[in-house]
């Protein structure tokens, strides 16, 4: 079972960028995009049906153009739940959960703290997606938490650590956060596991995320904050995870994750 997880920032732009050909070649069994910025109305998955997954289900912020969530999928889920149940947050299409036989996906899209009026809010998101998390973890061992983060957990993660100790995304209470997340006896309950790192754990410039000033992404001058975090549950499934820097469709690349069957 083949998953892959992409900020495309933007269906309409990142289509016209190549994306749906690339979908083609990789065969996911589950898509999961962020930042879609698609309205309510008037988007279309059915070229994605065509490549083999006939299956969708979306979070969109009520403001047009602005976040959301998507999930596509070989396989029909049994279940689909748009938001976290916070009317506010809801508002902003950042949490899709999608159940499937033995296996359940959340699809997040944190929200960023860059807009420095903006840090008390992800700060407050946060702590919320967290205990929300914490109950899904109660109800199934089998989960993948993927998505965009908007935080590098290690310096390992970012290319410049000291100059960015005061960033949002790199700041020590969200990196806690994640720490926490992944810790067995976390607040989840059961430690997830950063997927790319239990392949990768000393592995150094594989970045997720580059800004849009030039040249950056050329010199590889990023930050990965996209991860697909597997429950323990799953370990013994882990095949393979990557970070994919090839695909050029977004200021992101994607990030992969593969499981044997069950």
């Amino acid at each position: 079972m083949l998953l892959i997880s992409y900020n495309i920032n933007g269906i309409r732009s990142a289509t016209t960028k190549g994306l749906l050909p690339w979908v083609a070649e990789q065969g996911p069994d589950i898509l999961c995009l962020q930042e879609v910025r698609a309205p309510r109305e008037g988007w279309e998955w059915s070229a994605f049906a065509r490549l083999g997954l006939p299956h969708s289900a979306a979070h969109f912020a009520e403001k047009p153009g602005y976040s959301g969530v998507a999930t596509l999928s070989r396989q029909p889920p049994l279940r689909v739940t748009a938001g976290t149940g916070h009317a506010a947050y809801d508002a902003e299409g950042r949490v899709l959960r999608t159940d499937f036989p033995g296996l359940t996906v959340v699809n997040a899209y944190i929200p960023s703290g860059a807009r420095g009026e903006r840090q008390p809010f992800k700060m407050e998101w946060l702590a919320h997606f967290e205990r929300w998390l914490a109950q899904v973890v109660a109800e199934t061992p089998h989960l993948i938490v993927c998505g965009d983060f908007n935080i590098c957990h290690q310096p390992i993660d970012i290319h410049d650590p000291v100059g960015n100790k005061k960033s949002s995304g790199f700041l020590p209470d969200e990196r806690a956060w994640l720490t926490a997340l992944l810790t067995a006896n976390g607040p989840c309950g059961a430690g997830l596991i950063d997927s790319f790192r239990h392949f990768n754990p000393d592995a150094r410039h594989h970045y997720t995320w580059w800004s849009n000033r030039s040249g950056v992404r050329a010199r590889n001058k990023g930050w990965r904050i996209d991860y697909a975090l597997v429950s323990d549950a799953l370990r013994p499934r882990l095949l393979r995870a990557a970070v994919l820097p090839d695909a050029m469709h977004s200021d992101h690349c994607p990030v992969l994750v593969e499981l044997a069957g069950a």
